[in-house]
């Protein structure tokens, strides 16, 4: 705990780097602008305390240890994915201007954004091999846990509204219907090449 800082640092390079959670924020930015992308945002946060929660149990262990359970894991998360890609590919183009009913929107870019956190077995690896490093056998471990699992989730929430309003500011650039298209399409295919890379991950 003496090296927090390091870990802040480590964590804040790891929620920013592009992965499927970051294209589903900007995709729903793009699309029903930030209020829009904040269901999703929330599903990813959640979903990110229910990893740690698995990870710090017994399920984690089985995951790191079992390859049958990996493999499960994997292929549910990449099939996942390749569903979100091509619903994203076929969507019709949607103005930018509109706006779904924000009640039912919220609720199921919540449970989308949930999922994809949920499904991703690396993210099971990251609390099981970054965060031991972290704490010390001397100190409470459920303090220290919670300390690190909350500030990685308050990062996911931070970092991942930033992509949703800079997303929202580009709006603009694809206000056409031609514009809205390849936003569907670079995200869609984005979301299938995930798909793609997490069906073939190796422990």
């Amino acid at each position: 705990m003496d090296l927090y800082w390091l870990f802040l640092i480590m964590a804040t390079l790891t929620v920013l780097s592009p992965g499927p959670g970051v294209v589903m924020t900007l995709s729903n930015a793009l699309r029903f602008g930030f209020m829009g992308s904040l269901g999703g945002i929330a599903g990813i946060a959640f979903g990110t305390l229910l990893v740690a929660g698995i990870s710090a149990s017994s399920v984690g262990v089985i995951l790191a240890t079992s390859a049958v359970a990996f493999t499960a894991m994997k292929l549910l998360g990449a099939a996942y994915l390749f569903y979100l890609g091509v619903r994203l590919w076929r969507s019709p183009s949607l103005a930018f201007a509109e706006r779904p009913t924000q009640s039912l929107g919220f609720r199921r870019r919540f449970l989308e954004g949930l999922t994809i956190q949920l499904t991703n077995p690396k993210a099971v690896f990251f609390f099981l091999s970054v965060f031991p490093q972290f704490i010390s056998p001397q100190g409470n471990f459920t303090a220290q846990f919670t300390l690190l699992v909350v500030t990685y989730s308050t990062l996911v929430m931070v970092i991942h509204c930033l992509y949703a309003f800079f997303g929202q500011q580009a709006k603009g650039w694809f206000g056409s219907p031609r514009g809205a298209r390849v936003v569907n399409r670079i995200g869609g295919a984005t979301f299938m090449c995930f798909g793609a890379a997490l069906a073939s991950a190796k422990r």
